[in-house]
């Protein structure tokens, strides 16, 4: 039935009977079935486009779960490659438990900072400094050459105190300049080998 014929019909129906009798079976339950219908389908909809925006939120996360994954243990192979064979076996489990921790955070909030379809441009540098130089490993972006975080050990001697390696960061956000420290480890009183010595 044709929507203005059903409206007319109803307001026939009502002035008829000075709206005592309302016309609500036949004409009202098709209506009714077709919002019903309509709002099923709707909901219907509504449903499969938010499971669709969890699976693909899902699938960014574990892509970014993953990609924090691989550079972590590039991150480890570097910093162990960086100490060398004479400083490695002394800092190993103290760096393991107090420093690449951070590491792991600081890579974390990085990483969280970037849209999805970035991620896949950024890349860990692939050889450690050598040397008394600071740098361990640099997290950079491919497409631009451009440094998004750098991951550094210096050496500091307190007077009449022994040696420390501090391990710090610095990010592209506030250009490099902010140390962020990460912790401390003690090395001796005698002057550490240099760095990658075997």
């Amino acid at each position: 039935m044709k929507q203005w014929l059903r409206k007319s019909v109803v307001i026939l129906v009502s002035i008829l009977t000075f709206g005592l009798v309302t016309p609500a079976h036949a004409i009202w339950n098709e209506n009714h079935g077709v919002d019903k219908a309509k709002h099923q389908n709707e909901a219907s909809d509504l449903k499969q486009a938010t499971t669709l925006s969890s699976y693909r939120s899902e699938q960014q996360e574990n892509n970014r779960d993953t990609i924090i994954q691989k550079m972590m243990m590039e991150a480890e192979k570097q910093s162990f490659e960086k100490f060398g064979e004479k400083i490695s076996p002394i800092i190993e489990d103290e760096f393991r438990q107090v420093i690449l921790p951070k590491i792991q955070d600081a890579i974390e909030m990085t990483i969280a900072e970037y849209p999805e379809e970035e991620l896949s441009s950024l890349a860990i540098t692939e050889t450690p400094s050598g040397g008394v130089s600071e740098k361990i490993f640099h997290i950079y972006n491919i497409k631009t050459n451009e440094d998004i975080i750098r991951f550094h050990v210096r050496r500091d001697h307190p007077p009449m105190d022994g040696y420390y390696f501090n391990f710090h960061y610095h990010t592209k956000f506030d250009n490099y300049q902010t140390h962020y420290h990460l912790g401390e480890i003690y090395w001796d009183k005698n002057t550490p080998p240099k760095w990658m010595s075997v």
